[in-house]
């Protein structure tokens, strides 16, 4: 039981971090993390502490249309009671378009611990996930994502 709400709370530790980014709110996205908490970006940016990441994400959020996530969490797996690690696959929506950008998917990987009762991120990468040489990994890759984005646009 305990493993299952631990699964719980950190995939929506998780589905908060999206929402921010895809809110552009570079705020909210960096109070998700410890104070020492990392964030490897997409370029392969690596950006420590609540303080830096804040400041990283507001000027690219202020001054570039990110597109926003289209995520399928594939695994949480529980370390301990108090530290999990969630994986996950991503694509973006370019804006005024309607189906996801393959050049654009990624690996998600997110570490959080709870301390205090509460789940903060330690780590979340965001690696390209470009399978070079295997077209076919990333074909599939985006259709299974493209099946998250109908299944989301059904619920709305």
């Amino acid at each position: 039981m305990v493993k299952e709400e631990v699964k719980r709370e950190v995939e929506l530790l998780y589905i908060r971090l999206i929402n921010a980014w895809n809110k552009r709110e570079a705020n909210r996205m960096a109070t998700l993390f410890r104070k020492e908490g990392e964030l490897i970006g997409f370029d392969g940016s690596q950006i420590i502490g609540k303080e830096e990441i804040f400041s990283h994400l507001a000027p690219i959020f202020n001054d570039h249309p990110t597109p926003p996530f289209i995520v399928k969490v594939k695994s949480v797996h529980v370390l301990s009671p108090v530290i999990a690690m969630l994986r996950a696959i991503g694509g973006m929506l370019p804006s005024g378009q309607t189906e996801i950008n393959p050049d654009l998917n990624t690996h998600h990987i997110l570490v959080a611990l709870k301390e205090e009762d509460q789940w903060q991120i330690q780590l979340f990468q965001n690696t390209p996930a470009q399978f070079h040489g295997r077209p076919e990994l990333v074909e599939q890759m985006t259709a299974e994502l493209s099946e998250q984005l109908k299944k989301n646009k059904k619920s709305l």
